[in-house]
């Protein structure tokens, strides 16, 4: 993917002192025709504000994070066809995953009473919420590709585009799938594990063995994707399908368990007796809950396609957000019904459990294996696309060439689907297991998604004349960035570790930014000396003998003139 900078006078456009300022829709036209994108609608002329679209450079030495880049010959769709209730669907299966059932034993272990851990999914979800409104109003009113990247490149600079994209690719993605093996990990291991040893606590299995079961995991599904391009994508909609109905199922039969008069009594006393009065462990209670609705970031992406978006993007966010709080909700209450707290604290693998008490082992298996092929499938698809982020900025010189060639037979891109497993196994032998992850994934990623809601803010000032076709209350970005300023002072001292390694992450990537810089530079300048003399050779061999000169004319008409000169 290319981005070309914008014509202006902060970036030495020749005609710049004469020229007339461009109002915001031509700034930000020209930057959506320059990605070969063409404008989404015709909207109406925009004042003109000099702060920063006429300004905006969204460089060419930004790591490439859109997908859409991937084909070589892009393809335009122009058409919206996606509906209110196809919207819904999309965005709910993006947000049902794995941490649904793998992240209440954290969310409990660390607020310490079963009220405060269902008021801690409530506001996990409300934060969520704000978020997927603030991304929308983002999304809609820069209708571009590459997401967050170029929302702050946007609202900031470059730099902080960069290390977003940066991190994305060396932490948030190998991160968020070692999660996810670790996860599949536990509950094979809690699967054959309790064939031998049925009444064995959930946290007695060696951290190596799950380790070592994730890292096969990983190993299967790098294989699956370079066996063809399309292997990687055949068994989607199943795996979606399955954790989708294991949830459903957890919820009804926690009802049907309460309506038995079955339930244990973790509902039956004080709710919020043993609370934890520690802010720091409700924060990284916080992310672990909001671990499990991940996805609500992507929600903008649906707006392209949408038909009537200004009207139907709003309801799609808040349908389909309603639907996924009272979805977790209503699990997170099945669980305390079926399961007693002791238990709830310490499992990682809690739809297992769920299972082994209302069918024994035959109910522990079933569970088990839907969940494990849901992780499975959903690491399949992550590290399909991870891969393919890595061979894009290969191809684009900001990581070393060998990562930008394809397996000259099958087109897979073997050496980034290598380096993706390799950054992900280190991540599961080194990040010290699901709960330290999930800590250390949170604060990378909740630094981004502070910073590009923030950003929001920021355009709110420097640009209140650009159009937006979907505007959120101004007091929903505001929430979301006080809550994301706790989220990420907090971790400093219930998980220091995690935290510093995070931002240590982070920071490595502004020496990677000037490095690669510099090489995009040289490799232009050698590129625009050798395009020059190929064409000074070119017009020598082509006007032969001819003593004629062409008069110096405009770039436009530059190729017409001459040739009516040498007739």
């Amino acid at each position: 993917m290319s981005y070309q900078p914008l014509p202006s006078p902060a970036h030495g456009d020749p005609d710049s002192a004469s020229a007339t300022p461009r109002s915001s829709t031509e700034s930000l036209r020209a930057l959506e025709f320059s990605d070969g994108v063409p404008p989404i609608r015709a909207g109406r002329g925009r004042g003109f504000s000099i702060s920063s679209v006429a300004t905006f450079d969204f460089q060419n030495n930004l790591l490439p994070l859109s997908l859409t880049q991937l084909d070589e010959e892009k393809e335009v769709v122009g058409e919206r066809t996606i509906g209110l209730f196809n919207a819904i669907a999309l965005v709910v299966s993006l947000q049902i995953g794995s941490g649904i059932f793998s992240s209440p034993g954290v969310v409990f272990a660390n607020t310490g009473s079963v009220g405060a851990s269902l008021l801690v999914w409530l506001l996990s979800g409300i934060l969520a919420w704000t978020g997927a409104s603030s991304f929308a109003e983002l999304g809609a009113m820069i209708p571009l590709n590459g997401g967050a990247q170029a929302y702050l490149s946007y609202a900031y600079n470059p730099v902080v585009s960069f290390l977003f994209s940066w991190t994305a690719i060396s932490v948030l993605k190998p991160g968020g799938n070692a999660i996810i093996a670790l996860i599949f990990g536990e509950y094979m291991n809690r699967l054959f594990y309790g064939q031998t040893r049925p009444d064995s606590p959930p946290d007695t299995i060696p951290m190596w063995a799950t380790k070592l079961t994730a890292t096969v995991a990983v190993a299967l599904v790098s294989l699956l994707c370079l066996i063809s391009p399309k292997s990687g994508t055949g068994a989607a909609l199943g795996f979606t399908m399955m954790k989708i109905l294991a949830l459903f199922a957890i919820a009804i039969m926690g009802i049907v368990q309460l309506a038995r008069g079955k339930a244990s009594p973790s509902l039956f006393t004080n709710i919020f007796e043993g609370t934890n009065p520690n802010p720091s462990s409700w924060a990284i209670a916080a992310y672990s809950g909001l671990w499990a609705f991940d996805g609500w970031d992507q929600t903008n992406y649906v707006a392209g396609e949408m038909k009537h978006a200004e009207r139907n993007l709003p309801r799609a966010i808040h349908m389909s957000m309603f639907t996924v709080v009272i979805l977790f909700l209503w699990a997170n209450i099945s669980y305390f019904i079926v399961l007693d707290k002791a238990t709830v604290g310490r499992t990682n693998t809690i739809a297992l459990d769920f299972g082994s008490v209302l069918f024994g082992r035959v109910g522990g298996i079933v569970f088990s294996i839907m969940v494990a092929l849901s992780c499975f499938g959903a690491l399949n698809g992550s590290f399909f696309t991870s891969a393919r982020l890595i061979y894009v900025a290969g191809k684009e010189n900001f990581l070393p060439s060998m990562f930008g060639k394809l397996h000259r037979t099958r087109k897979t891109p073997v050496n980034a689907m290598i380096l993706q497993a390799v950054l992900t196994c280190g991540f599961i032998w080194i990040g010290g297991g699901f709960r330290s992850l999930i800590n250390f994934y949170s604060v990378a990623g909740w630094s981004f998604y502070g910073l590009t809601v923030m950003g929001l803010i920021v355009l709110r000032v420097k640009e209140p004349h650009l159009e937006r076709p979907y505007k959120t209350w101004i007091i929903t970005p505001l929430t979301f960035c006080a809550v994301a300023l706790f989220l990420l002072s907090m971790p400093v001292i219930a998980a220091p570790l995690e935290a510093l390694a995070a931002v240590g992450f982070i920071l490595l990537g502004l020496p990677v930014y000037f490095i690669t810089q510099r090489r995009n530079e040289r490799i232009q300048e050698a590129s625009s000396f050798f395009s020059r003399l190929k064409d000074t050779i070119a017009s020598l061999f082509s006007r032969g003998p001819s003593k004629e000169r062409p008069r110096t004319v405009t770039s436009t008409t530059e190729e017409r003139v001459e040739m009516i000169e040498r007739r």
